[in-house]
């Protein structure tokens, strides 16, 4: 009965009310920033990588620029990627993917005024660390009653969403891709997973910082590499594979079924759904890493946020995509003529990506591949989910409750590994979707401070 309720309020918030709201609020500041994700997009890649660094310096509080990008990179880059990429090829077509691009390219200017509120709005505490996410733009756009209970009810819908269950989905998709692959116990998996998180929990800030500006980089480059390796040999499929993409984005029920008007809201709202999960522009959760960077003005965090949601969607989701849709779509692929029949009891979103890089790779190394693949994402989320946890349990009840967060927190990680559940995977979705609500409200009040911002630094470059 709850599972039903829970997936219920999932497809409404899906197909309508996450749709609308991620695409307004990105075609609002995309306007009202005049397109800062074209204009600002050099400037952005050049904060990047003209000075990246593995190694960055150790701050009192907070991290450098770069740490902050990988810790929210970190967060970005999971399960969304390969998973939740292929659940949204299988259910609204190759199509689905355009649809995740504009979801994306919109969500760089949703993440730009996301970023730079983080900046303007953080406070220090009594130890003098840094703190500041979304709930401190809600209060500031917000003042008294109205303000604390949207702040409240962000707090609350991040900690289950990300800090428990999200860890939990992480978890669950490591300890079940390396059994598959390996043929691990995932109950060893979950103890070393637990282990490693421990001591990095521990260290606090500083030590995830150090942590994802290195693991960040090399996961991305050893995924990168799998995949050019497949289109490399398929590069005879790719011309069809964009075709597919731009073609089935318009007209998906020749590839799904159905009429056209219900197969193409399918599209859409995966598109947006998966789209969001995959680089959480507009969903409130990468600000709290943002808002960590030591930086000389919020611009200069705002345009490196932006190459953040860059990396997640149109680098390493677009070539997870296109090396699923160029092997497994293709005249010669096991879904050139659509999802069904005996296809579907085979082929699911859980083994499609591991399917995919067998064809090139061979059916064992394959799977070995996106298991490995998969544990540095779902790792890295891991690290991210449970800091934005950890900042907003800080917010709501104090930082001495944090070390009670963090055990229960890790409970969650090791029940992930070794347990499934389908009301886990919907709760999460749910609670993920009800973040985008009071974030997106607050993004909408504080529009003229994200503009002054985007404004101020085209006057400051054309005097």
């Amino acid at each position: 009965m709850l599972l039903q309720i829970v997936q219920t309020v999932n497809t409404y918030l899906s197909d309508y009310i996450l749709v609308v709201l991620l695409i307004a609020v990105g075609l609002w500041f995309s306007i009202k920033t005049r397109f800062v994700q074209v204009r600002c997009f050099g400037e952005g890649m050049r904060r990047v990588f003209g000075s990246l660094s593995l190694n960055g310096a150790k701050h009192k509080s907070g991290m450098s620029s770069f740490q902050a990008l990988a810790t929210a990179i970190a967060a970005q880059v999971g399960t969304g990627n390969i998973v939740g990429a292929s659940g949204a090829i299988l259910t609204g077509g190759p199509g689905a993917i355009f649809w995740m691009w504009i979801i994306a390219f919109f969500g760089m200017a949703t993440i730009y005024a996301e970023a730079t509120l983080a900046q303007q709005t953080r406070v220090k505490d009594e130890q003098g660390n840094i703190q500041g996410g979304p709930v401190y733009y809600i209060t500031t756009a917000f003042q008294g009653a109205f303000g604390k209970f949207l702040a409240g009810f962000f707090a609350v819908a991040i900690i289950l969403a990300l800090g428990f269950f999200g860890c939990m989905v992480q978890s669950n998709s490591i300890g079940s891709t390396f059994e598959t692959a390996f043929g691990i116990p995932a109950w060893i998996v979950g103890v070393v997973l637990v282990t490693i998180c421990t001591v990095i929990f521990l260290g606090g800030v500083q030590r995830l910082a150090a942590v994802t500006e290195k693991l960040v980089p090399i996961m991305a480059a050893v995924f990168l590499l799998g995949g050019l390796v497949v289109l490399v040999v398929r590069i005879q499929y790719l011309p069809a594979t964009f075709g597919m993409i731009f073609r089935y984005a318009f007209a998906p029920n020749a590839i799904i079924g159905g009429g056209l008007g219900a197969a193409l809201k399918i599209a859409i709202s995966q598109g947006a759904k998966r789209g969001l999960f995959s680089n959480e522009a507009g969903m409130g959760s990468t600000p709290h890493a943002h808002a960590l960077a030591n930086v000389k003005d919020p611009h200069e965090q705002g345009v490196v946020a932006m190459v953040g949601v860059f990396i997640d969607t149109f680098v390493v989701l677009t070539l997870n995509a296109l090396v699923i849709i160029s092997t497994l779509y293709t005249a010669d692929g096991p879904l050139a003529a659509g999802y069904t029949d005996a296809v579907a009891q085979t082929l699911s979103n859980t083994n499609l990506a591991q399917t995919a890089f067998g064809t090139v790779m061979g059916a064992g190394l394959g799977a070995k591949f996106v298991a490995v693949c998969l544990f540095f994402f779902a790792f890295s989320t891991i690290l991210g989910w449970n800091l934005f946890g950890k900042i907003n349990m800080a917010y709501l009840f104090g930082r001495k409750v944090t070390t009670v967060y963090m055990v229960i927190a890790l409970v969650f990680i090791f029940l992930g590994t070794v347990t499934s559940s389908d009301l886990v995977w919907g709760l999460s979705d749910m609670f993920n979707q009800l973040m985008v609500i009071p974030n997106a409200i607050a993004l909408f009040a504080l529009t003229s401070m994200v503009v002054r911002v985007a404004h101020k630094k085209k006057a400051d470059k054309a005097s």
